[in-house]
């Protein structure tokens, strides 16, 4: 067995290609552009590429994106101000505060103050409650593209085991509750769960988000399973460059499984696609409208 792969670079591009429409439509219809802001406590080399791709992505998108830089002097107390104003400014639909930030500022603290409907990483304790209860809301960015790419192969999960291998809040519960959406069977597993391999190789569709580089192994996976590699890892090489891993074995796992997502290239891009896709969503849910059905 040879696995499809499958490409998150191309679909993310279909992905933006309606957002771009849907928000040109948006605008159509209110006379303004969905709007997201970035906050940016810091200067962390990483967070400042970051978040320069995100507003440079939503801006492609025809979305009205700024970014906030505070140093990281800046007190909770400041920061706190900053998101509360953002919750009351009708222009701006989606808020997203990139962490990690300093460690004199909490991180609950930020998700406590932001508003939940503007929350467009899905981090919010509401948030996570309207997914857990099925109730409409902005999902979380990684598992809600991890979904779609799931689906981008097997249209119908019903009645499918499902292993979701961490549990983060970021990822492996959010991940765990979409699944269940779905019909699926769904176990959560972790690095304390006994046997983890065979736990792996009960899943129709096995999620791996647990940071670890090439943890999942090819004997790991259920013949014809779909696998989705979260995991981004970058290791030292010896004489040369960092290179980036998954949490699967790639070369391994895909002589097993029926469809496989590579890394780089699958997931990641999905992550930054379906961000934008929560901020037209939230624009569309303020202004109390309907999102077009394709997006």
């Amino acid at each position: 067995m040879t696995a499809h792969i499958i490409d998150g670079k191309a679909f993310a591009a279909s992905v933006r290609a309606r957002v771009q429409q849907a928000a040109s439509d948006f605008k159509k219809r209110q006379g303004k552009a969905a709007g997201l802001t970035v906050v940016l406590v810091g200067n962390d080399p990483a967070s400042e590429i970051y978040v320069r791709l995100k507003v440079s992505d939503a801006r492609e998108a025809g979305i009205d994106s700024r970014d906030i830089k505070l140093p990281a002097t800046a007190t909770q107390a400041e920061v706190l101000d900053v998101v509360r104003k953002l919750n009351d400014d009708a222009s701006v639909h989606g808020v997203l505060v990139q962490f990690p930030v300093p460690a004199h500022i909490r991180q609950d603290a930020i998700l406590d103050t932001l508003s939940p409907d503007k929350d467009v990483d899905g981090l919010t304790t509401l948030s996570a409650g309207r997914l857990t209860s099925g109730r409409a809301g902005l999902v979380s960015c990684t598992p809600q593209g991890c979904l779609m790419l799931i689906k981008s192969v097997r249209p119908k999960l019903d009645g499918l085991s499902a292993v979701v291998i961490g549990r983060s809040q970021l990822v492996g519960k959010p991940m765990s509750q979409l699944l269940l959406q779905e019909n699926c069977t769904v176990t959560i597993a972790h690095s304390r769960s006994r046997d983890l391999a065979a736990i792996a190789r009960s899943a129709d569709i096995l999620v791996a988000a647990v940071g670890r580089a090439e943890m999942v192994k090819g004997v790991w996976v259920k013949p014809g399973a779909i696998v989705i590699d979260v995991g981004m890892n970058r290791l030292d090489q010896p004489g040369g460059k960092p290179k980036l891993f998954g949490d699967v074995a790639f070369d391994e796992v895909k002589a097993h499984a029926s469809a496989i997502t590579p890394v780089p290239g699958g997931v990641g891009p999905m992550t930054r696609a379906c961000l934008l896709r929560n901020t037209v969503l939230a624009a569309f849910a303020q202004a109390g409208m309907s999102p077009p059905a394709e997006l």
